[in-house]
C-alpha cells in the first residue's frame, strides 16, 4: 500500500493490517450496508504489475490463457497464469492503460508472479514492473453504483458491456455492473475524489468487496490455492478468462484436452454456509458419496451480510446433484447451492 495513501486511509478512520483496511470503525454495521446501501472501499489489497514495451501483447499472448488481442483501451479481460500441467499459479484481471498493460491480482502473490514471469522475457522487449503504489484503486459496489459514478465524476453513461473500460482525464473505470464498478485514479487526485465519493456511498473494508465479488462468481486464487484448479473448475470459460482459440501457453494443453475430450468432473459454485466458524481459501469439503476423500475445496470465502459466510467452491458436480455437500468434514455445516449470475457452458 502506497504510505501516503496509507496516512490519508488512516486519517479517515481506517483500520489497516498488512495493507489491507479491515474496517473504518464497524465491521459489523459495513457489511450490513453492504446488502442494501452503496459501499465504497480501497482495493489496495490487490497489487499491480505494469507490463512495458512494444513486445509486451506478444509476450502476455504466450504466457497467460486469455486473449490478449481482444484486450484494448476500452475493453479488460479476466484471465489466469497456468504451471505447464494448466494448474492455475494466479488469476488476474488484465487491462490497457497507455502504451502498457496492468495486471491486478492478491498482492499476496504480485511478487511471485511478477518473478516467475519475469524469468521468461529473455529477448523480448518487454519490462515488468511492481505499479501497485502508482495507482490508487476504489471499488464501488450498491444499488446506485452507476448512478454515482455519474454523478461525482460527470462522466455520462456511456456503460454496455461487463469489463468495459472508459478514461477521463484523472479517473479510469472498470465496469463490472451497474452495481459493481472500480476507479483507478493518481495518489494526487485521490483523495479529493475519496471525500466526494464519501458523501454519498458508506466508507467498507476490504472483505465487503470480497463479498460483492464472490455474489458475482468471480474466483481470486490465493496462495492457499494455488495449483488446485484448471481454469475450467473455476468457471473461467464462463467469463471469458480462457481463450480456446488462440496458441500456445503454459498449460494449453492440458486445458485444450479438458476442454475438448474429457468431461469435466468438478465445477465452481455459489453457495451459502451458516456457521460461527472462520472458513478460509483452501478448505476441504466432504459429501456421502465421496466417503473419505474430498470431494472440493473452498476457493473463496467471506462473511455474509446474512450471517455466516458465502464461498465459492469447487465441487464434483456428481456430488452437488446427488447429495449434500459439507464443510470440512461429513458432520460440518452443509452448503447451501445458490444459483450463479451466469450461465455456465455445456
Amino acid at each position: 500500500m502506497n504510505s501516503a495513501w496509507q496516512t490519508f486511509l488512516c486519517n479517515h478512520r481506517a483500520v489497516i493490517e498488512n495493507h489491507r483496511v479491515i474496517h473504518f470503525g464497524d465491521s459489523a454495521t459495513e457489511l450490513q450496508e453492504t446488502q442494501t446501501a452503496t459501499i465504497m472501499a480501497d482495493l489496495s489489497h490487490y497489487g499491480l504489475i505494469r507490463f512495458s514495451g512494444e513486445d509486451a501483447k506478444t509476450f502476455l499472448q504466450s504466457q497467460l490463457t486469455c486473449d490478449i488481442r481482444e484486450i484494448d483501451p476500452r475493453r479488460a479481460q479476466y484471465g489466469s497464469y497456468c504451471t505447464p500441467k494448466g494448474r492455475i499459479l494466479a488469476t488476474f484481471l488484465l487491462w490497457q492503460q497507455g502504451e502498457d498493460f496492468l495486471m491486478q491480482l492478491p498482492a499476496s502473490l504480485a511478487a511471485t508472479i511478477q518473478k516467475r514471469l519475469s524469468m521468461y522475457v529473455l529477448r523480448a522487449k518487454v519490462t515488468l514492473s511492481n505499479a501497485s503504489d502508482d495507482w490508487i484503486r476504489v471499488g464501488i459496489a450498491g444499488p446506485r453504483t452507476a448512478a454515482l459514478i455519474e454523478t461525482i465524476t460527470g462522466t455520462s453513461g456511456g456503460f454496455s458491456q461487463s469489463l468495459q473500460v472508459m478514461h477521463d482525464k484523472e479517473i479510469s473505470f472498470l465496469y463490472f455492473s451497474q452495481q459493481r464498478i472500480e476507479l483507478i485514479t493518481t495518489l494526487e487526485n485521490a483523495p479529493r475524489l475519496w471525500d466526494r465519493l464519501s458523501q454519498h456511498a458508506k466508507t467498507a473494508g476490504a472483505g465487503c468487496w470480497d463479498w460483492s465479488t464472490i455474489a458475482a462468481g468471480i474466483p481470486v486464487i490465493l496462495p492457499e490455492t494455488q495449483e488446485m484448479f484448471l481454469p475450467q473448475m473455476i468457471n473461467l470459460d464462463a467469463i471469458g478468462g480462457v481463450s480456446f482459440k488462440k496458441g500456445c501457453y503454459p498449460g494449453q494443453e492440458i486445458v485444450a484436452r479438458t476442454q475438448y475430450l474429457g468431461k469435466l468432473k468438478r465445477r465452481m459454485f455459489l453457495a451459502h454456509i451458516v456457521t460461527s466458524q472462520t472458513i478460509t481459501a483452501g478448505d476441504a469439503l466432504y459429501s456421502s458419496d465421496m466417503e473419505d476423500q474430498s470431494s472440493g475445496n473452498i476457493v473463496n470465502a467471506a462473511l455474509s451480510p446474512h450471517g455466516g459466510f458465502d464461498v465459492l467452491a469447487v465441487i464434483q458436480q456428481s456430488s452437488v446433484d446427488t447429495c449434500p455437500v459439507h464443510w470440512q468434514s461429513l458432520q460440518g455445516p452443509a452448503l447451501e447451492i445458490i444459483p450463479l449470475p451466469y450461465p455456465l457452458p455445456d
